[in-house]
């Protein structure tokens, strides 16, 4: 601590022993302070931005963003907004979609054909057909040259599919992943019945999810509180059990299920051996509903354990044996003075488990079969195979605003507060 000395002069002032004054002394340390606090800060800071803060950001800009299809075929959309949609386009729209795809690069008619074949099938080889022929095309009439081209000129529900597009941002791809679309004259309406599939996919994620929590929470429980309860070398044995998971490659896990449920796998082999079931009437446990929910079951038990454990081991037994020598059965000791202590554990492994199985993708992968995709199959499909990343952005996004409100509705009935993880 530096020593402190009073000026000399008219008004005394406080000053170190270098002669600073003792307030700007303080006011350079405090900044130091403070710029070491910032470095500390800024590494996870910077970590946080760039993983989570613009991924998301993207996230939500792909979902609405329609401004590259309109920017390939500027004409087209700027007639489209003149045309009364009601019967085929006039020949100033077909001449400006001639210009455009003619005028066009090729790397603007793949995109632009692409976006356009997610509204409307058959977009994306009308147009690469059509570039090549409108080569021998001089001069208009135009509508009448482009129809005989390729007749699908002529069908109007190619020329109304574009309404779905002509909006440089657009809520397009939420209602298609809800199994709406716009039409032409931007009315939400239903899809056709052969497309209304992801509303049955986001019905069976939350079925799934559900399932998933509850069979953990009943397996789940009583292995916890056998670890909290159970002497130390017993625990101990125990608890390598729960973790051994952990220590395994998730995906040699799943194999090890799909040969175990498979109809000459080990469960049937035993269920018939034992002759619970005839040899004829195996079990069908994979690449199905039921698959799904057992094997995600077991991979997300050890998530749904380790928090009630770790609140039950806090649990003093001398509120049990209280309440037993003022006259409670055990079972009524249980239920009325050791469960309602627990539930802050319960509460934050049903979070941990319902928010990792809601986006679960890989075990439905293998073993669910069409019976067993979940919303987050739909996602890594079109990211990977359609490349439609809109629609996938648009669910993506669906289901974060559906976590954070089941967040919240568990806020709310629960108590953020009352959940601990130990």
């Amino acid at each position: 601590m530096a020593d402190i000395a009073l000026s000399g002069g008219s008004t005394e002032q406080l000053v170190t022993s270098d002669g600073r004054p003792l307030k700007a002394s303080l006011q350079r340390s405090l900044r130091q302070s403070k710029l070491k606090a910032a470095g500390l800060v800024a590494i996870p800071l910077l970590f946080l931005v760039v993983f989570f803060v613009i991924p998301v950001v993207d996230l939500l800009v792909n979902s609405v963003d329609d401004r590259k299809v309109n920017e390939y075929f500027p004409r087209v959309f700027a007639e489209f907004q003149l045309w009364d949609k009601k019967e085929l386009p006039p020949e100033s729209m077909y001449e400006a979609m001639f210009l455009d795809i003619k005028n066009a690069e090729g790397l603007a008619i793949g995109k632009g054909s692409t976006r356009m074949n997610y509204a409307q099938s058959g977009w994306k080889s009308l147009m690469k057909k059509s570039r090549r022929k409108f080569k021998k095309i001089e001069s208009g009439p135009y509508k009448e040259a482009m129809i005989q081209s390729d007749k699908r000129w002529g069908q109007m529900k190619y020329w109304q599919s574009l309404g779905q597009m002509s909006d440089r941002y657009t809520a397009a791809y939420y209602w298609n992943a809800v199994d709406r679309k716009y039409d032409a004259n931007k009315s939400v309406i239903m899809q056709p019945e052969n497309r209304q599939v992801y509303v049955t996919f986001w019905k069976r994620t939350l079925l799934v999810s559900l399932l998933v929590t509850v069979f953990c929470v009943l397996l789940g429980y009583p292995a916890a509180y056998l670890l909290a309860t159970l002497p130390l070398r017993y625990s101990n044995l125990l608890m390598i059990c729960v973790l051994m998971p952990f220590w395994t490659s998730l995906l040699v896990r799943i194999v090890a299920w799909m040969i175990m449920l498979q109809q000459q796998g080990v469960v049937n082999e035993s269920l018939v051996g034992l002759g619970i079931i005839a040899d004829e009437n195996r079990l069908a446990m994979m690449y199905n509903f039921t698959g799904t929910i057992i094997v995600m079951t077991q991979v997300l038990l050890p998530f749904m354990i380790l928090p009630i454990y770790s609140v039950m081991k806090g649990i003093s037994p001398v509120y049990m044996r209280a309440a037993q020598n003022l006259g409670a059965t055990p079972t009524w000791a249980f239920i009325k003075v050791y469960m309602p202590q627990s539930l802050p554990g319960i509460g934050a492994g049903v979070i941990l488990v319902f928010i990792v199985a809601i986006g679960y993708y890989i075990t439905p992968e293998l073993v669910g079969g069409k019976d067993g995709q979940l919303i987050g199959n739909q996602i890594a499909y079109h990211l990977k195979s359609s490349l439609n990343w809109g629609l996938a952005s648009a669910m993506g996004v669906i289901l974060l605003v559906a976590i954070l409100f089941l967040y919240w509705v568990y806020d709310k009935i629960v108590g953020i507060d009352n959940m601990q993880m130990g």
